[in-house]
């Protein structure tokens, strides 16, 4: 168990016992007193009965706490329950039921992880050979007629006339036949050496030069052959086409070794280095598995795809046949590959207990008795069923791997009324009627007629930003103040009850503003006093029944300093949110109280 958890525990303990005291000590007060002849609770409803240790707990019986066996304590009508922890979930076990929640413990163990690639079988470039004309002339014959031809090294490939080699073999013949080839004589080795450089150059290999001497002094062709063993994949020339120098010949590859190439993402490149094994299997080859090594990994990433080029060099054998013998992979075919890692000894996490691991992973742990707690995580690397902890968990924790989705949308439901409600606080007080308040004064027809211009004026502005057009927001802004100074004398002047120019919002908002951002927050603040009178208006003036309230539950980022939720006066529907406008248009609730 980390330090941090134990320090966790403790600091539940504490918490769930302070509030226990609390709940302990409500009870008590709500008990009847030996003096009282009528008991308290007679009068007060008992709402639920709550756990004082473990206040997620609650019952609509009296009974004991499933998790401590302490007796459930009652919570009468006005008084408030123990709070719970905001970052805590309870859920009744039927609520558990149906969203068939499930938890696991974590352990250690070896983090598995299985990689599928797919790619090509191409040739080893290391061995990949063009033959090309080395002096012009003319192909008199081919010996290697077709493509797909196995050749060895040193093996011909084609009868070739070139005067120019032709004369190049005489001088050589004339300097090797000449007496004068005596060990006194060192000049004669320098010219015999500088001729055979020169046949060399002009595309004759070591034994062709060592055997010229034996050559038919009537033979004028000379062969071109294989440098190496392979597989001429490309021919270009036919018999009797003359060639220029550097004009190519044939093409040859060596299918004895294939590249396995294949793309990895960067998320896969961690678990990959060279000499790991993988296991390539194709469909030119069914049944058959070829284990080889990763032998290069491209240190380049494509801008494009984001992976890079991995090398895996596979042995490709001679299967044995009654007509002619062939490889067991063909070059170019799609193949596969089959990676098998582990990490040993890392504590994992199942993936479905993971909510958005690209971004902030957290988990939800299960606390007992219908409690989860969320907790941030740290991750590392990705398994085919579980992540790497790195940091958060501990093993034993115990995690929710199914419903988890759900529990968090209650949390996020949860933490959203706690907003609400602190809002509610921390608004300013508007004013309203208590039973000793004097009903406000009678309207007459001229002075509900002045009022509904007024609302009328003020329903201009929400409507300019309902729309996000400031101009008309700002013209609107000018009629309204003095409309509302004309109001106010009008209003001041009623005989009897509190005139109703004591609820009239106590300015209009003056100005221009930079953005529809400042003029929302202007709007606001003279929209609460303007709301308070609607309400009021609607309560106490049968000709304003129709006055419209509604209320939108989101506008913390409307604009700098906004509340959780705000409210605003329409004369009509439908619902247009002047906090956020296009944007979320329909966003609210009617208040009809």
């Amino acid at each position: 168990m980390t330090p941090r958890l134990i320090a966790l525990l403790l600091a539940t303990a504490v918490l769930a016992a302070a509030a226990g005291w609390t709940a302990a000590q409500r009870f008590q007060r709500s008990r009847p007193s030996e003096d009282t002849s009528a008991p308290a609770s007679a009068t007060r409803k008992i709402l639920f009965y709550q756990s004082a240790m473990h206040p997620w707990i609650k019952s609509d019986q009296p009974g004991k706490c499933t998790i401590c066996g302490m007796d459930l304590t009652p919570v009468f009508e006005g008084d408030a329950a123990i709070p719970l922890d905001p970052g805590l979930v309870a859920l009744g076990s039927n609520a558990i039921s149906v969203l068939n929640v499930h938890s696991v413990s974590l352990q250690r163990g070896p983090l598995q992880r299985t990689l599928r690639v797919a790619g090509t079988l191409e040739d080893d470039e290391t061995r990949h050979r063009f033959i090309s004309a080395a002096v012009p002339g003319r192909i008199e014959d081919l010996f290697v007629t077709y493509v797909g031809a196995d050749v060895t090294a040193g093996q011909p490939l084609a009868r070739f006339y070139s005067p120019m080699l032709l004369e190049a073999e005489r001088q050589f013949l004339a300097i090797h036949a000449s007496p004068t080839h005596t060990a006194t004589r060192p000049d004669w080795e320098v010219l015999r050496s500088a001729s055979a450089t020169r046949l060399r150059q002009l595309g004759l290999t070591e034994f062709q030069i060592e055997q010229l001497p034996s050559k038919n002094a009537t033979n004028a062709f000379s062969d071109i052959v294989a440098p190496a063993g392979g597989t001429v994949i490309e021919r270009f020339v036919f018999p009797g086409q003359y060639v220029m120098e550097g004009e190519k010949l044939f093409e040859i590859a060596d299918f004895s070794t294939l590249w396995f190439l294949f793309d990895a993402y960067e998320q896969d490149l961690p678990w990959l280095e060279p000499g790991q094994e993988i296991d390539v299997t194709s469909p030119a080859a069914p049944g058959k598995t070829f284990r080889a090594p990763i032998r290069f990994i491209d240190p380049n990433i494509s801008d494009s795809t984001r992976s890079a080029k991995i090398r895996v060099e596979v042995p490709n054998p001679v299967l044995a046949s009654k007509t002619s013998p062939r490889r067991a992979l063909p070059h170019r075919a799609f193949a596969e590959g089959l990676v098998r890692l582990a990490v040993p000894d890392v504590l994992l996490v199942p993936r479905s207990a993971i909510l958005s691991p690209a971004q902030n992973p957290v988990v939800y742990l299960d606390r007992g008795g219908g409690l989860y707690e969320q907790r941030a995580i740290r991750l590392g690397r990705l398994g085919d069923t579980d992540f790497e902890v790195l940091e958060g968990l501990a093993p034993d924790d115990r995690v929710v791997v199914q419903g988890n989705l759900l529990i968090d949308a209650q949390a996020q439901l949860n933490q959203t009324l706690r907003a609400a409600e602190q809002a509610d606080h921390q608004a300013p007080a508007l004013p309203t009627a208590s039973a000793s308040t004097p009903p406000p004064a009678a309207l007459s027809v001229e002075e509900s007629a002045s009022l509904r211009k007024f609302l009328a004026d003020a329903d201009g502005m929400r409507a300019a930003l309902a729309a996000d057009d400031l101009p008309a927001f700002h013209r609107a802004t000018e009629s309204i103040a003095p409309r509302l100074e004309s109001l106010r004398q009008t209003l001041s002047a009623q005989p009897t009850g509190i005139p109703w120019a004591e609820r009239l919002p106590r300015s209009a908002p003056s100005g221009s503003h930079a953005d529809l951002r400042a003029a929302r927050k202007a709007y606001h603040a003279f929209s609460l006093p303007l709301v308070a009178l609607a309400k009021q208006l609607r309560s106490h003036a049968s000709d304003f029944k129709d006055v419209k309230i509604f209320r939108c539950p989101m506008t913390a980022e409307a604009f700098e300093g906004a509340p959780a939720r705000a409210e605003w006066m329409q004369l009509s529907s439908p619902l247009r949110n002047p906090w956020f406008g296009a944007e979320m248009l329909e966003c609210g609730v009617e208040v009809r109280e």
